[in-house]
C-alpha cells in the first residue's frame, strides 16, 4: 500500500511539471504557397516566419513549405478551410469561386501599373476585399505584389492579338483570364503553376501569361520564343488564413502575427519591385527568348481586342468597385 502510495504521488508530480511544460509548447503556423523561395512570394514567407518568431518567443513556430511541397494550386484553398494549413497565399484568380469581387484583379488593362494596385488595396474598397470572405471560412490578412504580367509564345511574333489567335494558353484557374484569351481568339488551358514549364517545353501550350520573376525563377524564358512586354494584367496575392482558428487564437498572437504580416508585406512587395526588374534584365542577357516592346498602337490594340471582358464580368464584380479601382489609376 505504501508503495503504491509513493508511485501514485510520483505520477502527480510528473503530471505537474508536465503541465505547464505542455502549456508552454508553440503553436505550430504552417505556411504552404507554390512558388520558388527566391520569389516576393517565397522571400515573404520566409520575412513572415523570421518576424513572427521573434515577436512571439516560445509561442509560434512557423513552417515554410515552398514550391507545392506540402499542397499545389488545387488544394491549398481546400486544405486551409479543413485545417491542415494555417496560412497560404494564392494569386488573386483563385478566390471567384468564393467571392466574385476578387475578379475585378483579373481585368486585363485595370491597372496601369503596380502603383496603382497599391493604392486601390490601401483604399477603403480594397481593404474590404480582405474580409469579403469570412462566411466562408477565409480572412485576408494582406495583398503580397508579385508584379505586372507579360505575354509569351512559341512564336516568333508577338506584337498584336492576331498573333495569338488559335494558340494554347495556360491559365490559372478564372473565368474572367479565360474570357481574356477568347476575346484576341487564344485557347486558354487551366492548368497548375508547377506543371507549366514542363507543358510549355513539350508544346503542351504554347504560351503564357506571368511576371519577369516568375518567368525568370522557372525558367519559362528557356522554352519560349518570344516575351512581349504588354504589362496586361496583374499577378498579386492575398494572405489568407482560417478566419475561425484566427479568432481562436489569443489576443497577444493575434496581434504579434499581425505586426508581422505588415512587415513581411512591406518586404514582400519592395523585393517584388526589385526582382521584376532585375530578372527582366537577366532573361534579356541570356538571350533565349525575344524581348518585344510594344508600341502605343500595339498596347492600343490588346486594349480593344480584350475591352468585352469588363463588360462582361461588370455585373459580377460590381460596377463600383471597378471605378473605385480606376480611381487609382492617377
Amino acid at each position: 500500500m505504501f508503495a503504491r502510495a509513493i508511485l501514485a504521488a510520483a505520477v502527480l508530480a510528473a503530471f505537474a511539471l508536465a503541465g505547464p511544460a505542455a502549456a508552454q509548447q508553440p503553436i505550430i503556423i504552417k505556411f504552404s504557397h507554390v512558388v520558388a523561395e527566391n520569389t516576393p512570394k517565397g522571400q515573404g514567407a520566409l520575412k513572415f516566419k523570421e518576424v513572427a518568431e521573434k515577436k512571439l518567443p516560445g509561442k509560434v513556430q512557423v513552417q515554410v513549405f515552398p514550391s507545392s511541397s506540402l499542397f499545389g494550386d488545387a488544394k491549398e484553398l481546400e486544405a486551409l478551410l479543413l485545417g491542415d494549413v494555417q496560412f497560404i497565399a494564392p494569386s488573386l484568380s483563385k478566390f471567384d469561386r468564393y467571392t466574385k469581387s476578387v475578379q475585378l484583379f483579373d481585368l486585363p488593362f485595370l491597372f496601369q501599373n503596380v502603383e496603382a494596385v497599391d493604392r486601390f488595396q490601401a483604399s477603403p474598397a480594397g481593404q474590404g476585399l480582405l474580409t469579403s470572405m469570412k462566411s466562408k471560412g477565409l480572412l485576408g490578412l494582406g495583398y503580397w505584389h508579385n508584379g505586372m504580367k507579360q505575354l509569351s509564345t512559341n512564336k516568333p511574333q508577338l506584337k498584336r492579338p492576331e498573333d495569338v489567335k488559335g494558340l494554347k494558353f495556360r491559365i490559372q484557374a478564372s473565368d474572367v483570364l479565360e474570357a481574356q484569351f477568347r476575346a484576341v481568339g487564344a485557347n486558354p488551358q487551366k492548368m497548375a503553376f508547377s506543371e507549366v514549364y514542363q507543358a510549355l517545353q513539350t508544346g503542351v501550350v504554347d504560351g503564357q501569361e506571368n511576371t519577369w520573376s516568375n518567368i525568370y525563377s522557372q525558367k519559362f524564358h528557356e522554352v519560349q520564343a518570344t516575351i512581349a512586354e504588354t504589362n496586361h494584367g496583374v499577378i498579386d496575392y492575398m494572405v489568407v488564413t482560417n478566419a475561425r482558428w484566427w479568432d481562436g487564437l489569443p489576443a497577444d498572437v493575434r496581434k504579434g502575427l499581425s505586426e508581422a504580416m505588415t512587415e513581411a508585406t512591406a518586404h514582400a512587395n519592395k523585393l517584388a519591385e526589385d526582382l521584376n526588374t532585375q530578372d527582366r534584365k537577366k532573361i534579356a542577357d541570356t538571350g533565349r527568348a525575344k524581348i518585344a516592346t510594344l508600341s502605343k498602337d500595339d498596347q492600343a490594340a490588346w486594349q480593344k481586342a480584350m475591352a468585352p471582358v469588363w463588360k462582361k464580368f461588370e455585373a459580377d464584380i460590381g460596377k463600383d468597385l471597378i471605378e473605385a479601382a480606376q480611381k487609382s489609376n492617377r
